[in-house]
């Protein structure tokens, strides 16, 4: 029953939703392509400006009629801690020299842009507004019920999901220790906030009386099945979408995903300064043991992006933050709905008891 209440909520056929994928990665192709397919797409625009969020919202709406989900960071900006920048530039020249770019330029720390982004999301109204690293106001996310959108938030602990719950949302996001990509903790550190996504939701269904939304080492239909009979609503899967052709991956970025054979993720603040997990790299590899060294988020994030880019557009994955899940070795590449029709055929095929 709450599976259909969400989906009906939510406006979708399936249990499919594809994680927003802030960078990159995520584009307003794939979430369409997700959506079309009869899942939840949705876009990352945590790092685009409030002109770049609406024009985003306005792509996806010319690519589907379907229901789709926009993200935002409601938190996360390190704006007060201080350290030291000269250690790191130094690591960066390194790197830099490496890919045959010039010294870097350090840049400023960031204001948080939440307000003004959601003023955007606000203003062009898209279906569904999800958020993680923190949480809204209660101002705000009344102004979004008010406009007629679905909310959901990310929780990593019970006692982020009954804040969340408190707060009004729609649904909650249980971001398992198994997640590729960002942690989303905000009530306590990422530390004591690393569990297993079998166990979190468990926990979260006990405790709260929302849907809730499984994320965390999602690669196929029977992962789906398994989530399901825990008592989750729906899944969330983001590095399972990143090989498909409509995901704006670098190709090297891809391939790495592709050829993992084994789980060699790690969870590192290398590249953003936030905890993030990926494939581990040359570049997490030269910041080991100098962590004391990495800048807040996201005046690390902006440091590195140069790097990033410029070994995207070379083919150097040592360079690239590849951001993946535990489930990584079994990455496939396919179009986006062939892959949602994939997943709930498995998902369907699957014979997995409730415990």
């Amino acid at each position: 029953m709450a599976a259909n209440k969400l989906l009906q909520r939510l406006g979708i056929e399936h249990p499919i939703l594809l994680a927003p994928m802030a960078g990159a990665g995520g584009t307003p192709e794939l979430a369409a392509a997700v959506s079309n397919a009869g899942g939840l797409g949705a876009w990352g625009g945590a790092y685009a400006k409030p002109d770049e969020i609406a024009g985003a919202i306005r792509r996806i709406r010319q690519l589907t009629q379907r229901p789709f989900s926009v993200n935002l960071f409601a938190g996360g900006y390190e704006t007060d801690r201080k350290v030291d920048p000269q250690p790191m530039l130094e690591i960066m020249a390194e790197a830099h020299a490496k890919l045959g770019l010039p010294p870097p330029l350090l840049p400023p720390v960031p204001a948080d842009p939440f307000d003004a982004q959601l003023e955007a999301v606000l203003e062009e109204r898209p279906p569904i507004f999800s958020f993680t690293f923190g949480m809204p106001s209660a101002a705000q996310i009344a102004a979004l019920k008010n406009r007629g959108i679905a909310v959901t938030g990310t929780a990593t602990t019970v006692q982020e999901a009954r804040r969340l719950q408190q707060a009004g949302v729609d649904a909650i996001a249980a971001q398992g220790a198994e997640a590729g990509a960002h942690r989303g903790s905000f009530a306590a550190p990422f530390e004591h906030s690393i569990i297993p996504l079998a166990v979190l939701v468990c926990e979260i269904c006990a405790s709260t009386a929302l849907p809730v939304i499984a994320s965390g080492g999602i690669m196929d239909g029977r992962d789906v099945a398994k989530a399901m009979a825990l008592g989750a609503a729906a899944v969330q899967l983001g590095t399972a979408f990143l090989p498909c052709p409509e995901s704006g991956a670098a190709p090297a970025y891809k391939r790495a995903l592709l050829e993992a054979k084994t789980d060699t993720t790690v969870i590192t603040r290398a590249f953003s300064g936030r905890p993030a997990r990926g494939l581990t790299n040359a570049f997490i590899a030269m910041v080991a043991g100098k962590e004391d060294s990495i800048l807040p988020f996201r005046q690390q994030n902006d440091l590195t992006r140069p790097m990033r880019n410029a070994a995207g557009q070379r083919g150097i994955a040592d360079f690239i933050s590849l951001w993946a899940g535990q489930g990584v070795a079994r990455s496939r590449a396919m179009p986006a709905a062939n892959l949602v029709k994939t997943l709930v055929d498995e998902m369907l095929g699957a014979e997995v008891a409730r415990p």
